[in-house]
């Protein structure tokens, strides 16, 4: 791991950046790239121009671990009434979201009430949740979140990643409740004893990964987002799929808003699925800091915000 991606994983969590740099205006001139506004409608907005390319996209209100239960219900609400905005404005729009964000360190049971509520709204508006997995410390417990949901709900989907040692053994764990998955390599700090150290490591067990889920896909039918911005993982992926006889519309890929924007076009024109997430809301900077993490060159747009460039 880079000691560029070291540092923009301890400024995620350090209290006085995330106190003071959203409060600068180059940086919230540079978030714009990654996030088209902190509202609702901001996403929805940007939304209407991707579909207009034939891309749908998944939102994300941006916030992690809080510290009651009224905040918990508090963010549920903000889903539930987002659901029903996306379905009052017929967009392609699902939505996805940390459990910590509705009570996941606080009751995993009033969690389980809070995420169900979520899951019934979307499955009565014909719409899918999907879960962000959080650190390799919550997979065990998310694990079993999702076996649980997947009890009542078949409109839910999971998010696993690639750098953990233990991910094929949890996909083969989870594969017989006909999961959905979408495979990330990774943006959390973790110690070697639990994560590849290595990028060309993760970069294998993606593809490593991803092989086995294409099969799945092939013999089960199930649903698999491979969400990389990685161009050679993805025609990996192709040339796998391919091979084994998937038709394009059978692969699904996901990227992150204002990222390689001209290549998701570009996946929509050639027949496979293509869907964006957007981000958007009041507390972004820990998940901003992720995003440059996962791509340290990314800084360097910062800096052109910083000396006015265009890109």
């Amino acid at each position: 791991m880079s000691i560029g991606r070291n540092l923009l994983l301890w400024g995620s969590k350090n209290e006085w950046l995330k106190s003071h740099v959203p409060e600068m205006k180059f940086v919230q001139k540079a978030v714009k790239r990654f996030m088209p506004g902190t509202t609702a409608d901001d996403a929805i907005a940007a939304t209407r121009g991707l579909l207009r390319n034939g891309i749908p996209t998944t939102f994300t209100h941006l916030g992690e671990n809080i510290s009651s239960i009224e905040e918990a219900e508090s963010n549920t609400l903000h889903y539930l009434e987002l659901l029903d905005k996306i379905n009052k404005e017929k967009l392609d729009i699902e939505v996805s979201l940390k459990l910590t964000h509705i009570g996941f360190d606080l009751s995993f049971d009033k969690t389980v009430e809070l995420f169900s509520n979520i899951c019934k709204k979307a499955g009565d508006q014909n719409n899918n949740v999907f879960i962000d997995i959080e650190d390799s410390s919550y997979v065990d417990k998310t694990l079993k979140f999702y076996k649980r949901i997947k009890r009542n709900y078949n409109n839910v989907g999971l998010c696993l990643q690639a750098y953990l040692y233990r991910t094929m053994d949890d996909i083969t764990s989870i594969i017989g409740i006909n999961p959905w998955i979408r495979l990330v390599k990774g943006a959390y700090k973790e110690r070697p004893s639990v994560a590849f150290p290595k990028l060309s490591q993760v970069n294998d067990n993606f593809v490593l990964l991803s092989n086995y889920l294409l099969q799945q896909i092939k013999e089960k039918d199930i649903r698999v987002a491979f969400g990389t911005h990685d161009l050679v993982i993805q025609e990996q992926v192709k040339k796998e799929a391919k091979s084994i006889g998937l038709q394009n519309e059978k692969l699904e890929f996901q990227m992150l808003y204002g990222i390689k924007t001209t290549d998701q076009l570009n996946l929509a024109s050639e027949g496979y699925k293509i869907r964006t997430l957007i981000s958007y809301g009041e507390h972004w900077y820990p998940w901003y800091m992720r995003r440059l993490a996962e791509r340290p060159a990314n800084v360097g747009f910062v800096l052109k915000n910083i000396l006015n460039k265009e890109e």
